[in-house]
C-alpha cells in the first residue's frame, strides 16, 4: 500500500466511505479453449445499474444467506472443509453464473453431466425464481436431483471495493471451465446484463484501450492475469497453485494523476498504477 513518501503532496481519496461495510459478493470467470486461444465469458452491465454501470464484467453478484444453508451444503460436491462463509462465496458464484448466463456448474446426483438442453430447461424454470428469492439453490437441487460442483472452481483473485465508493463489496473471483455441453447456450439474461461475448483477454482489453467498452480496474487486472495463460488447463493449474491476496486498492491523486496502489505480492505485476487524469 502507499506509504507517506509516496503520498507526499498527494490528495488521498480514501476514507469517505470507510464506515461502509463491504457486502459479500462473488464473481466467476467461465473459460473455454477457443480458436484464438483461451476465452472468457463476459457480460455488459445494464446502464441503469448503479455499480459498474455499462461496464464489461464477469458474471457475479451478492451472496444470499441461503447459499450456505444446510440444504445447499448437502447438495454440494467439494464442500468438505469449507466454513459457511467460504461455501456461500462458492455457491453464490455458481448461482450467479446460472442466473446471468444459463451455465450451471452442476451434475445430476449420479454424477452424470447435464446436457445443454437440460441446462436450458433448468434456466427457464428456475433462474428468475432464484433472482427473485422465490427459491433457494438447495431447494432447486433437491427438486431436480442436482449436485453443485464447487470442486470444479479454483480461487482466482479477491478484491474489496476501496472506501472511495458508496457501495462496497468483498468479492472473491473464481475460475471454472464452462461445461462443454452448455457452452453454446451461454447467453446474457437481458436484465442486469444486456450483452455477452466469449472473448480472449487481450481482445477485450484492446477494446478498452480503443474506448469501445468500459471496464473497472479490478476486472482489467484480472484479465491481465488471465491472459498469462493460453489454455484452460494452464489457467486452472495456475490458479490452483496460487493463493489470492486480498486487495483493497488505495486511491489517490498526485500531480493531477489518479493513482492506485495494491499489494506488491498480489500477483498483478506491480504495486502502483497510473489510471489517468485525476
Amino acid at each position: 500500500m502507499s506509504n507517506g513518501n509516496v503520498l507526499a503532496g498527494a490528495a488521498d481519496l480514501n476514507g469517505k466511505y470507510a464506515d461502509v461495510v463491504p457486502r459479500a459478493a462473488s464473481s466467476i470467470l467461465l473459460i473455454r479453449d477457443g480458436d484464438d486461444g483461451l476465452e472468457v465469458f463476459m457480460v455488459k452491465r445494464h446502464h441503469k445499474i448503479d455499480f459498474a454501470s455499462g461496464a464489461m464484467v464477469f458474471p457475479g453478484g451478492k451472496v444470499d444467506p441461503e447459499d450456505s444453508d444446510a440444504e445447499a451444503r448437502a447438495a454440494t460436491v467439494g464442500a468438505d472443509g469449507l466454513d459457511d462463509t467460504q461455501l456461500g462465496f462458492q455457491v453464490s458464484a455458481i448461482r450467479e453464473a446460472f442466473e446471468e448466463t444459463g451455465v450451471l456448474i452442476a451434475t445430476k446426483a449420479d454424477g452424470t453431466e447435464l446436457t445443454g438442453t437440460e441446462a436450458t430447461a433448468l434456466k427457464d424454470l428456475y433462474a428468475e425464481k432464484l433472482e427473485a428469492n422465490q427459491i433457494t439453490m438447495g431447494a432447486m437441487a433437491r427438486a431436480e436431483g442436482l449436485l453443485f460442483r464447487v470442486d470444479r472452481l479454483e480461487a482466482f483473485a479477491h478484491w474489496i471495493t476501496p472506501p472511495v465508493m458508496p457501495k462496497r463489496f468483498d468479492t472473491p473471483f473464481f475460475i471454472a471451465e464452462a461445461p462443454e455441453a452448455q457452452v453454446a447456450g451461454a447467453l446474457h439474461d437481458g436484465k442486469e446484463a444486456v450483452e455477452s461475448v466469449w472473448t480472449t483477454p487481450h481482445g477485450v482489453l484492446e477494446q478498452v484501450d480503443r474506448g469501445e467498452v468500459t471496464m473497472v480496474f479490478a476486472t482489467r487486472l484480472n484479465l491481465n492475469l488471465l491472459g498469462e495463460s493460453s489454455t484452460v488447463e494452464e489457467a486452472m493449474a495456475s490458479a490452483a497453485a496460487r493463493t489470492p491476496v486480498i486487495v483493497t486498492p488505495h486511491v489517490y491523486v498526485k500531480d493531477g494523476r489518479r493513482m492506485i496502489d495494491i499489494p506488491a505480492d498480489a500477483g498483478f505485476g506491480k504495486a502502483t498504477w497510473d489510471t489517468g487524469a485525476g
